[in-house]
């Protein structure tokens, strides 16, 4: 296996600098195995897609997005779930990214995440994303699937997470993600 750093471009699905997506977001990158980290990237200043805006030219927040993820070897995603999926900033985020060149999602793993106050945590809006990275050519990760319910239950005042099943499911992930880039590494040298 390759000992090259990976770099795992980090989108939040909510913009609230507390949200539990983003504090979901932080832990997996504070349990990643050595050699391995997230590249925040900021989708909070994206204009709402309209083709007249894209046909002036990619907006600099959209390009210097696109740039991180294309030049990342995996992305994570923590999505917050809003009236049965995904929110609307990131649904933009990612209408606007599939528009542009070279495709940052193609052919790349892909780490989905969410918290919800709701029961059943992001299933819904992590079913929307996975349909969505598969018609963009990405490769979401199948397992672990970490959907984190009750969030507002779990999560302590100063960000901990306070439910050991979640932390471990969040480490798996990044694991999973890191064992799927040494795949697609081996794969290119094969090639």
């Amino acid at each position: 296996m390759s000992q090259d750093p990976i770099t795992i471009a980090g989108l939040c699905g909510s913009l609230r600098k507390a949200s539990f997506n983003r504090l979901a977001l932080s832990i997996f990158a504070q349990n990643l195995p050595e050699g391995a980290k997230v590249v925040p990237v900021e989708i909070g200043d994206f204009p709402l897609y309209n083709q007249e805006i894209l046909e002036a030219g990619v907006p600099a927040a959209v390009a210097a997005a696109r740039d991180t993820i294309h030049g990342a070897d995996a992305v994570v995603i923590a999505t917050p779930e809003y009236n049965y999926s995904t929110s609307g900033v990131l649904k933009n985020a990612i209408d606007w990214l599939s528009r542009t060149t070279p495709q940052p999602f193609a052919v790349k793993p892909i780490a989905l995440l969410g918290a919800s106050m709701g029961v059943l945590g992001t299933a819904r809006a992590q079913y929307h994303l996975r349909q969505i990275m598969v018609f963009l050519d990405g490769r979401p990760i199948n397992k672990p699937e970490v959907m984190i319910g009750a969030a507002h239950t779990k999560f302590g005042a100063d960000g901990t997470l306070n439910d050991e099943m979640a932390v471990k499911l969040i480490k798996d992930l990044g694991a999973s993600l890191v064992r799927e880039v040494h795949r697609y590494r081996a794969a290119a040298t094969v090639v």
